[in-house]
């Protein structure tokens, strides 16, 4: 069997580089963003200097290859697309640009890697990161729908113009937000983020089904 049509292999590594990208995100935003609001100066240097940049380095190699391999799954099942497939990629490409483009560049400022007004780089890394965090339930939610949903196994396309537009607009007004915009109250706090995510979720789940 052709390595490169083999969508059991390429399935396992996009769900194992997700694994790891997205636990990562998880543990900046849930764990070491709110130790590193109450830690002492000390110990939030030691967290800055051999800390950080190593999870970093992990995370956003892990963000790059999930996107390659689920490039890879696209274009096999591209013959039976699907509201669910689109706007779920749409999020994951989303987050994957906003890791390298938003959230790393910021983070180098923040860690002193690279000069820069840490206060604004860190606002803007961590608008960022908690969109990711906003995303990251109904875009797992759409990567397991991929390939045990009732549209996996059936070779025919399963999207409608409607709902796809009014999906793609929510997205994309959310991420304008992350670039242009600010902190909203509802994705400030670990809670607000946890509870934001699941309610996007169903919204969207809401729209592929209904409409």
């Amino acid at each position: 069997m052709d390595i490169l049509t083999d969508q059991a292999f390429f399935r396992a590594f996009h769900i194992l580089f997700g694994i790891t990208w997205i636990g990562l995100l998880y543990y900046f935003n849930f764990i070491q963003g709110e130790y590193v609001k109450v830690a002492n100066p000390d110990a939030k240097a030691d967290v800055f200097k051999k800390l950080a940049p190593n999870a970093l380095w992990w995370f956003r190699w892990a963000a790059l290859f999930t996107f390659l391999t689920g490039v890879i799954l696209l274009h096999q099942v591209s013959a039976k697309l699907s509201t669910e497939i689109i706007l779920g990629s749409t999020m994951g490409t989303l987050m994957m640009l906003n890791v390298w483009g938003i959230i790393w560049r910021n983070q180098k400022i923040v860690l002193g890697m690279k000069e820069g007004d840490a206060a604004v780089a860190g606002a803007k890394a961590g608008l960022a990161s908690r969109t990711n965090t906003l995303f990251s339930v109904p875009m797992l939610m759409y990567m397991v729908y991929s390939a045990h949903g009732p549209g996996a196994y059936l070779a025919v396309d399963g999207w409608t113009t409607s709902s796809l537009f009014l999906g793609l607009a929510i997205i994309f007004a959310i991420e304008a937000n992350a670039i242009w915009g600010k902190m909203l109250p509802v994705i400030t706090s670990v809670r607000a983020v946890i509870i934001s995510s699941f309610v996007l979720a169903v919204v969207l789940k809401l729209i592929t089904d209904l409409l």
